[in-house]
């Protein structure tokens, strides 16, 4: 009977034992599903929206700033056009102001002008009227101002990139008129504002003056593009030293738009020095200046070599019976 009751006793432990465990098993499992890993998932379907639908306002923003750029470049490029247009306005502005206080002056000051023209009038030589006829004798000989009784003219052209970029077809014009005021004449030269010659077989001699050679000379005036220091003192000085001769009437025509150089009194006593005058007080080389205005397109604060130029060139024809012409435009 002891060992019955032993043994029913030990069973009945057990039996507790593994409801514990059991129970224990139930309760963890009553513990995990308190953690739903459904609600996880959903949170992350969530986040997963709000990242495309941020990713979509970048690209919008992107595609925004895209078109941004390009309004403003269009702006950008709009001004620039504005401003280069207001910088030609205000270089014929100036050069309309110019011109209506130089005819102000001439309308002011006529009887003055008239004595200095009369002062700077050369006359004619012997061999100038019979080469120029006698229906020549009765008209003035000043077209357009500028004495044309010289019987030999040298031509001294500015070959800068702004005078060949801009002003060269004018000036080629302006080469055409000025021969074609001068019917024959006993010798031609072309240099540079450097003094360089066109022609170096011609180098210190005169051009024979006939048809041919005339076409020759506008032909390689059209692609004559050698170096320049924009400064026309170099030309003239070479010109006066090589070709002054007290036997002669010659006239210099200086063709630029600018002055580079230090200062215009040093070269006008320069000119003054190496220009001598005839027994008359007459200087033996007339100096004729054509201005072209390529220097006022640009700002105001920009002109300086433009209008040191003019000032040059009137002062340097003034002293040196010459005339000095301001154009108004430079193209043709």
């Amino acid at each position: 009977m002891a060992r019955r009751r032993a043994a029913e006793e030990f069973s009945l432990s057990f039996l507790d034992v593994i409801c514990c465990g059991f129970g224990a098993v139930i309760l963890l499992l009553m513990i995990t599903k308190t953690v739903q890993p459904q609600i996880i998932e959903a949170s992350t379907v969530n986040l997963e929206g709000k990242l495309a639908d941020l990713q979509e306002q970048i690209y919008d923003i992107r595609g925004e700033s895209v078109v941004l750029n390009r309004d403003l470049n269009a702006k950008h490029k709009q001004l620039s056009e504005y401003t280069e247009r207001i910088a030609i306005l205000q270089g014929q502005l100036a050069s309309a102001r110019s011109q209506y206080d130089s005819i102000q002056v001439e309308t002011n000051s006529n009887d003055v002008i008239t004595e200095q023209l009369a002062i700077a009038r050369q006359q004619l030589s012997d061999e100038m009227k019979r080469l120029l006829g006698s229906q020549y004798l009765s008209k003035n000989n000043l077209i357009g101002g500028i004495p044309v009784d010289s019987e030999y003219i040298i031509f001294i052209i500015d070959t800068s990139g702004s005078m060949f970029s801009y002003a060269w077809e004018r000036m080629i014009e302006e080469i055409q008129a000025t021969l074609a005021i001068y019917p024959e004449v006993k010798g031609i030269q072309v240099m540079n504002d450097m003094g360089q010659y066109m022609f170096s077989r011609y180098r210190g001699q005169w051009i024979p003056d006939t048809p041919g050679r005339r076409k020759v000379i506008m032909q390689n005036l059209r692609n004559w593009n050698v170096f320049s220091n924009s400064s026309p003192v170099e030309g003239i000085t070479a010109a006066i030293r090589t070709f002054y001769d007290p036997g002669k009437k010659i006239s210099l025509y200086v063709f630029g738009d600018e002055f580079t150089g230090d200062s215009i009194a040093s070269v006008v006593e320069t000119v003054d020095r190496i220009n001598q005058t005839d027994a008359e007080g007459n200087r033996l080389v007339r100096i004729h200046g054509v201005g072209f205005p390529v220097q006022f397109i640009r700002a105001s604060h920009l002109q300086t070599t433009g209008i040191r130029f003019a000032t040059l060139m009137r002062e340097l024809a003034y002293r040196n019976g010459g005339t000095f012409v301001a154009l108004n435009d430079f193209r043709p």
